[in-house]
């Protein structure tokens, strides 16, 4: 990769910010963390930054959502501190603000490489819109930037592109691994090269398709969005999900996409979006009264044949409703298959994909999965993704 990462940066005796994702999933009753992968997943980077004997490690992120000061309230990034000293071994400073004399002294007095979590950046109404006076505001608080929120590369906020405008700024693992396996994959993969996409919606992944038809050697679309694509192939599909304002853009598609496209030949189908009733399987052609919730038995064994012998393989999306049992046959499947590949590198492009390879018990069989379901569709869209673009070029 020709962007710096930290091992080109000097930060003994500097104050280092650090953008890491710390936007963590909670319990609604207690508001306690339910899965602390994204604490653990920085841990790497902030203890290598720790080693190099810094005055301060300054990290900020963002949690959740936030439009009002009811949000303020359900996203508070204090939640985070106990958990990241626990993780780290060592005292976290927690600061309640975003901005002012509190978060200012907290820096000043700061040293031995103290470890101090900034308040949610989203309390700041200028972090989404890439507010100049704000990222050179925080920027004014250290001496280098280090851009490790892979989650959060592909949107220019005051945090992740705002501040790196004003500092020496680098690449931490996180983002340097992104950057070698999503980055290498999209730009120059180790052939044959195949991608699968599932999931339900072809709108959220129409780019994405039509980048990787130009890259790979094969593309495997399943899931929900199948469906929209049979409609356009002139089949029945009863009750399933479709997008008929993307028909039209489905048959183009498949006009440009020649063979390289394979979609599901069979579906595993029920009358209700339920994990009980009249579960079947069915051909191409799905009756009426029915919806297509999983790929069929044959479109698992087309995958199979497809994949065999890749040393690239992108996925992105489940195959079917993997949540429930019945369902999550052509899911398994397609994580059978990845784990089987010898030689290959195998990447998961976050989002429900990786929550399914977790789930399923697959983590460890898969060369890499990516921690930004967003970043990493517009990665493999082509896309130039802002905090990724801000990092200085080595």
């Amino acid at each position: 990769m020709d962007k710096k990462t930290i091992r080109d940066i000097e930060v003994a005796g500097k104050t280092v910010l650090v953008r890491v994702d710390f936007n963590v999933p909670r319990s609604k009753e207690t508001g306690e963390i339910t899965n602390d992968n994204r604490i653990v997943a920085a841990l790497p980077t902030i203890k290598y930054l720790l080693e190099q004997s810094p005055k301060a490690i300054v990290l900020f992120s963002h949690l959740g959502k936030v439009k009002t000061e009811e949000d303020k309230a359900k996203n508070n990034l204090a939640v985070v501190a106990p958990r990241l000293a626990e993780l780290l071994g060592r005292d976290v400073k927690f600061v309640d603000c975003t901005r002012g004399a509190e978060l200012e002294e907290a820096v000043k007095n700061a040293e031995n490489g103290q470890v101090i979590l900034v308040q949610n950046t989203r309390y700041e109404a200028g972090e989404s819109k890439n507010d100049p006076e704000l990222g050179k505001y925080w920027a004014s608080l250290g001496d280098v930037f280090v851009e490790d929120a892979f989650g959060s590369v592909h949107r220019a906020h005051a945090s992740t592109a705002g501040i790196p405008a004003h500092l020496p700024s680098a690449a931490g693992f996180l983002v340097e691994k992104e950057i070698n396996y999503i980055g290498k994959a999209v730009s120059n993969p180790e052939r044959p090269m195949v991608a699968i996409l599932g999931g339900a919606k072809v709108s959220d992944k129409i780019l994405v398709i039509e980048n990787l038809l130009k890259i790979a050697d094969k593309v495997i679309v399943g899931g929900g969005m199948c469906y929209t694509f049979a409609k356009a192939q002139g089949h029945s599909i009863g009750n399933s999900l479709v997008e008929d304002d993307r028909i039209d853009v489905a048959k183009d598609i498949l006009a440009k996409a020649g063979d390289k496209l394979i979609l599901p030949v069979d579906s595993v189908i029920n009358t209700a979006f339920a994990a009980e009733g009249d579960i079947k399987v069915c051909g191409e052609d799905v009756p009426d009264g029915y919806m297509g919730l999983d790929i069929g038995p044959k479109s698992v064994e087309n995958i199979k044949a497809a994949l065999a012998g890749a040393k690239t393989v992108v996925w992105n999306g489940p195959m079917g409703v993997f949540e429930m049992e019945p369902f999550a046959k052509g899911t398994i499947a397609v994580c059978e298959a990845l784990a089987g590949l010898e030689g290959a590198n195998t990447i998961i492009g976050g989002g429900d994909s990786a929550a399914a390879v977790m789930q399923l018990g697959f983590a460890d069989k898969v060369s890499h999965i990516s921690t930004g379901g967003g970043a990493s569709l517009e990665y493999m869209e082509g896309k130039v993704l802002p905090g990724i673009a801000a990092i200085d070029d080595k």
